[in-house]
């Protein structure tokens, strides 16, 4: 035995199909959430983009279920595009306006999707922020503003600490049902140099320490714990040593699976992966008789998960009803 496994015990959520969940922060959010969204769960993903640092993942998910929001005030425009500081530069707009109104439904939409969720998933990427010089606030994404406009620091944990369990028991308020699973990003930070991300890391590791120590609510998962100790090998990293490559992201996502899906969901994933891969088939005859069965019953298995599991599968049948030589 040449590795050390991390067992991640049953957490008793049994998450099920029809569970409303959320992620937010940094790119591991993105990935948890994706597959989510593969596997046909009732999944928001990141709404703000990707956003790194803890204050800023708090200030947004306060101004979402807040009446009081300002993010109008934190705007900037560079080379004619209008940025939030507090959202991630995919979400910019050549309009104030129009930006403006972006930031309003995004918030609107994640409130909503709070009030429902069962389970709130919240990736911590680094504990080092940039300082605004012109308000002193952190902000989630300078934008390639010019460096001089910030000032670079490790933030410190206790300041973390207060403004997360702020941010937790404003939560419970807004949904008593409502729990949070903490994780810290395996993606390494390595531009901040790599002793800096192992004093960031660790300042995020004992943060959800603590969180989850004093809030009954709040769990840990431990994919940075998966990551460095159970695959302790580079050939789990991308080309760019730094994000966990697919095989990587598949383990993690299994280890996940078992911990916090129902039985149902875990059934369903096994059949619908049958299905996703029947749906990536590329054939070289397609008009063949026997592609054209292979459809039909592709067809019949999609509207049978479709009952059984109460899923939306109507854009997967279309997208092979179009194969279809004979449109029925």
């Amino acid at each position: 035995m040449f590795r050390t496994e991390v067992h991640v015990p049953a957490s008793g959520l049994d998450l099920s199909l029809q569970d409303g969940i959320m992620t937010i922060g940094s790119c591991f959010a993105e990935v948890i959430g994706r597959r989510l969204h593969d596997s046909k769960a009732q999944v928001v993903v990141n709404p703000f983009g990707t956003i790194f640092n803890s204050l800023s993942v708090s200030k947004l998910l306060r101004g979402a279920i807040s009446q009081q929001r300002d993010f109008d005030k934190n705007l900037v425009q560079h080379n004619g595009i209008w940025y939030a500081y507090d959202l991630h530069s995919s979400l910019s707009s050549s309009s104030r306006d129009e930006l403006i109104t972006t930031i309003t439904g995004l918030l609107d939409t994640t409130r909503t999707a709070l009030q429902q969720a069962k389970l709130l998933i919240i990736t911590l990427g680094t504990s080092v922020g940039y300082r605004l010089l012109s308000s002193g606030e952190v902000v989630a994404n300078c934008h390639k503003i010019p460096a001089r406009n910030f000032n670079r620091e490790l933030l410190p944990l206790d300041t973390l600490q207060q403004d997360m369990e702020s941010t937790l028991e404003q939560l419970q308020q807004f949904n008593p049902s409502l729990q949070v699973l903490l994780t810290v990003s395996p993606v390494r930070h390595i531009k901040e140099t790599i002793e800096i991300n192992s004093v960031s890391k660790s300042i995020l590791r004992v943060l959800c320490h603590q969180l989850t120590a004093n809030q009954k609510q709040v769990r840990y998962f431990p994919a940075y714990e998966i990551m460095l100790d159970d695959l302790r090998d580079y050939r789990f990293y991308g080309r760019d040593m730094v994000h966990p490559t697919e095989v990587a992201e598949d383990y993690i996502w299994e280890k996940f699976a078992l911990a916090y899906l129902n039985q149902e969901f875990r059934d369903f994933l096994q059949e619908w992966e049958k299905i996703r891969r029947a749906l990536s088939h590329r054939p070289f005859h397609p008009a063949s008789e026997a592609h054209q069965k292979f459809l039909k019953n592709t067809i019949a298995q999609l509207r049978q998960l479709n009952s059984r599991y109460g899923i939306d599968t109507a854009e997967e049948e279309q997208s092979l009803i179009q194969q279809l030589t004979n449109q029925q």
